[in-house]
């Protein structure tokens, strides 16, 4: 049964008195029971159409990758953190790399102005994916601040494949959101954009014009690669 139909059907059978809402009927418009390869091939698609990049990476070569896209993009600056395994274990592969490391762990008003201008693209970490509506979601830290993955220009964000789950129910239930939330919960399905009263769409004006999303695999076939 559709959501849609079970929606209807609550409603009719109810129409003579207050409508309730049974937590077994949350089983239906929520869990979607989708295999591993389902739930991957979903994110990929929806975050795509919203022009989105995916580009996928063996777990032990992850940073290979990312030096690649960075090239391919022409970043030159890159804000990260220092912390998160995913920022400690970029800034180790990329010491040497003609790449300029730009610190966040500082107080935004001392390099508000570098950030909005002289940075090329963000890194960082995600929590996790929500396969239903190709979506990314993050908790920003001091570590890593909610501006570096909203103001350079293009976000890389890196998520691990087995992070990603049916619907955004399910992430909410799983990981407790009931029993205590950040300040900032950041949900993210693609690029900035935004259009006029003539239906023109434009990236880039209110956040990131790209946004790539490095999918890493852990003993994953080669063909997930190609």
């Amino acid at each position: 049964m559709s959501a849609r139909n079970a929606i209807l059907k609550r409603l009719r059978e109810r129409a003579d008195g207050p409508l309730t809402a049974p937590e077994s009927d949350f089983s239906v418009v929520t869990q979607r029971g989708w295999s591993f390869d389902e739930r991957l091939a979903r994110f990929e698609r929806w975050i795509t159409s919203v022009h989105g990049e995916v580009v996928h990476a063996d777990r032990g070569e992850w940073c290979d990758v990312l030096a690649r896209v960075l090239a391919d993009k022409g970043v030159r600056r890159l804000a990260l953190g220092r912390e998160h395994p995913v920022a400690a274990e970029a800034r180790e592969a990329m010491a040497d790399a003609d790449v300029e490391l730009v610190d966040v762990d500082r107080d935004i008003e001392g390099w508000q102005q570098e950030q909005f201008e002289r940075v090329d693209a963000g890194l960082t970490s995600v929590l996790g994916g929500i396969a239903e509506t190709g979506s990314l979601w993050l908790w920003p830290t001091p570590d890593e601040p909610r501006l570096i993955s909203l103001v350079p220009p293009i976000h890389i964000a890196v998520l691990d494949a087995d992070t990603i789950e049916d619907t955004f129910f399910d992430v909410v239930e799983a990981h407790g959101w009931a029993d205590g939330m950040p300040t900032n919960a950041l949900l993210i399905s693609g690029p900035s954009k935004t259009a006029d009263i003539e239906q023109t769409l434009a990236y880039g004006v209110h956040g990131p014009r790209e946004l790539v999303v490095l999918v890493r695999h852990a003993n994953r076939p080669a063909e997930v690669f190609s």
